[in-house]
């Protein structure tokens, strides 16, 4: 997956009023531990987590409205072009997408929505101007990552190649986010993002 700045499609038209409140933006490659960070930050002083819609099938466990809201692949293009999505991208061949009204609600409360989105969404965040904290999660190295991914058990080959590729694309585009934080271990890892979201949000 080339991701090209230049010619992303804006997803939603122009930007309006997100104060007093900031996103708090994290992203990385797959199986990098982003999730595990977000599930973490969730409930911490004002932040709330931002709840994406996506094209994909339920997994296990999950329930819609809590862990994403499922729609029919109609069903998101049609918001998407009615400019409901603050930011929207494609991975893996679902569509994944931050529905404006929620970050409209908590921004205006106050609070600050925690975004796990994928590199496409923060490019078109950044180019719209929206403000944030923008957090990139990095693995040590690409060795990493594919023994992480390999270790999960349930890829194949191919799927983790795709996805190794990927990753190498993301891993170029660190300078659109304001901190890079290595995830050697989730640990030490959590505590450093922990300690720029108290020192930034702190100036809120």
């Amino acid at each position: 997956m080339a991701i090209e700045i230049d010619k992303l499609h804006e997803a939603s038209g122009p930007m309006t009023t997100i104060a007093p409140g900031r996103l708090i933006v994290i992203s990385g490659p797959s199986g990098v531990g982003k999730t595990t960070i977000c599930q973490a930050l969730r409930g911490r002083g004002r932040i709330v987590r931002s709840v994406s819609a996506t094209t994909r099938a339920p997994r296990p466990g999950e329930a819609h409205g809590r862990d994403y809201f499922f729609l029919k692949r109609e069903e998101f293009i049609a918001k998407r072009d009615a400019k409901g999505f603050l930011e929207w991208a494609e991975y893996a061949g679902n569509l994944y997408g931050t529905p404006k009204d929620f970050v409209q609600e908590q921004t205006k409360d106050g609070n600050f929505p925690l975004l796990e989105i994928e590199v496409q969404g923060v490019v078109q965040l950044r180019q719209q101007g929206w403000p944030g904290i923008y957090v990139f999660i990095a693995p040590p190295s690409i060795d990493d990552l594919r023994t992480r991914l390999e270790k999960r058990g349930n890829m194949p080959p191919e799927v983790i190649a795709r996805r190794i590729k990927v990753a190498e694309e993301e891993l170029k585009h660190r300078e659109l986010y304001d901190f890079t934080v290595v995830n050697d271990t989730i640990d030490r890892a959590l505590a450093e993002v922990l300690d720029i979201l108290d020192k930034k949000l702190k100036k809120e």
